[in-house]
């Protein structure tokens, strides 16, 4: 039987460069994009959820979407109805680990508010709803909804 050479080094070099070109499990930096609409259910335990991921994986991805009343997160002065604590510093603890916080504009026109009630921490988009689909099927980042 005679080996074709030439088949065998160009089966070789594209196993090999397969190898080193496909994104690795341990080098893939994880994506999540995280829900919150309703801040009084969702606000401390969703932020918590956030630090607590980034204390396990800290080279996570992550961006807040918020919409309707979850957008109360990120106001000036915003506060849990519950236990009064503050959104402020824990929104401002986790942007400073690379979080990313958006607030939905068309929250803003439905509920007559301005970006100028927003912390400097949150960033807008047209539709939050459109922003987490784009984030899931586009970018492909994982779901969560606390």
């Amino acid at each position: 039987m005679k080996m074709n050479w030439m088949a065998i080094r160009f089966t070789a070099f594209i196993g090999l460069s397969l190898f080193f070109i496909a994104p690795s499990p341990a080098f893939a930096q994880t994506s999540v994009v995280y829900h919150i609409d309703d801040a009084q259910a969702q606000g401390l335990k969703g932020l918590r959820n956030i630090r607590n991921h980034l204390d396990v994986a800290p080279d996570t991805k992550i961006t807040v979407v918020t919409h309707a009343n979850g957008v109360d997160i990120l106001m000036d002065g915003g506060k849990d109805m519950k236990s009064n604590v503050d959104y402020g510093p824990l929104v401002g603890a986790l942007k400073s680990r690379g979080v990313r916080f958006e607030v939905c504009e068309i929250t803003l026109k439905n509920r007559n508010l301005k970006k100028e009630q927003f912390t400097l921490d949150a960033d807008f988009t047209p539709s939050g709803v459109v922003r987490i689909a784009d984030l899931q099927f586009k970018n492909n980042f994982a779901y969560i909804r606390p």
